[in-house]
């Protein structure tokens, strides 16, 4: 780990103040993700503009019948907040469905945003990395790639992010608030996170110096139809190899509105708003829900190894609607691993 300098700040103003201030400055919540890289040198920052202190922990109702999500609440609390387990439960589900508790206790909701890849070559400094060395090369692309994307990818990368709240927000489409050195914005979720391109070693669309304050939920949760669908390759402590959140309106059998997210397919949580509209207004069926998840895969270019992720999406998708509409809650989603590559 390389020597770096650190800030203690106790203002949000201090802190883009203190992070502007540094040439190599990063922004340190909880550390649990920021701190492994540093180990391992694939992030060598000169210096650490410490959030911890900042007045940003709070969970709050909105106006207009919202949630927010204080930036540095941890992972834990949000999960266990009586208003997030009462009104959203696919988001408080899908929090506990991540890493373990005592990573729970420490990750913060701003942090897990903005969590890098798991992809094996981008942890090896050993070989190429178009993320962590643009313009060195992309190792996956014809070597391991099991965890590797599906959808969205580039001649450039085929890292997916590894959270698992970023899914559920991405089908709660949440909003993410920021302050940076002009000002407050908001971003829509959908477009917080970026597609690899030919900008791969760019996660999201932050400008320089900003920093996540909150994350804003809208008034629907969908807290009587959803589902959080997490397959992967032990039943704690690992990465989704596919995921998929789902929120439903239902009325009677007949879907009202549909939201859905996958993770572990793409750079970014995936949502595909015209599979969704297929949904809507139509009776729950297992062969509408074959046709809605051919439609999210048709585009789906796999690399080898990782080709078994489109089939597993697929069928990821056909189980987490049904789970959702009511029509298959009795199963164990940890059992779909038994019959799956």
């Amino acid at each position: 780990m390389n020597s770096f300098t650190l800030t203690q700040a106790a203002a949000v103003d201090e802190a883009v103040r203190d992070f502007a201030g540094h040439a190599g400055a990063a922004y340190l919540g909880g550390g649990t993700n920021l701190i492994d890289l540093m180990k391992e040198n694939v992030s060598r920052p000169a210096h650490l503009t410490s959030l911890g202190h900042l007045p940003l922990s709070d969970i709050t109702g909105l106006p207009d019948g919202g949630l927010r999500l204080g930036a540095l609440a941890t992972n834990a609390d949000t999960a266990w907040h009586p208003e997030v387990e009462a009104r959203y439960p696919l988001l408080s589900q899908t929090i506990l469905a991540g890493a373990t508790p005592q990573l729970r206790n420490m990750a913060t909701n701003g942090g897990n945003l903005l969590q890098r890849t798991r992809c094996y070559y981008f942890y090896d400094l050993a070989t190429p990395c178009n993320k962590r060395e643009p313009g060195s090369g992309c190792s996956a692309i014809g070597g391991q790639n099991r965890v590797c994307g599906v959808l969205g990818t580039s001649a450039s990368c085929i890292a997916t992010h590894p959270s698992d709240l970023c899914v559920a927000l991405a089908a709660l489409e949440a909003v993410v608030r920021v302050q940076g050195p002009r000002g407050e914005r908001t971003i829509k979720f959908a477009d917080f996170h970026r597609l690899p391109g030919n900008q791969p070693e760019l996660d999201n669309t932050l400008q320089p110096g900003e920093l996540v304050t909150a994350i804003d939920l809208p008034a629907q949760g969908y807290a009587k139809n959803f589902t959080y669908l997490k397959l992967r390759d032990r039943a704690s402590y690992a990465f989704a190899l596919v995921s998929v959140a789902v929120g439903l309106e239902m009325d009677g059998n007949t879907i009202k509105t549909a939201r859905f997210a996958l993770g572990g397919v793409a750079h970014k949580p995936w949502r595909d708003p015209a599979a969704e509209k297929m949904l809507e207004g139509q009776t729950a069926s297992p062969d509408l829900f074959r046709q809605v998840a051919t439609k999210v895969f048709a585009e789906a270019k796999g690399y080898g190894v990782n080709s078994f992720k489109i089939e597993l999406g697929k069928r990821a998708i056909v189980r987490a609607l049904e789970q959702a509409s009511e029509m298959d809650q009795a199963i164990d989603s940890n059992a779909f691993l038994n019959s799956n590559p």
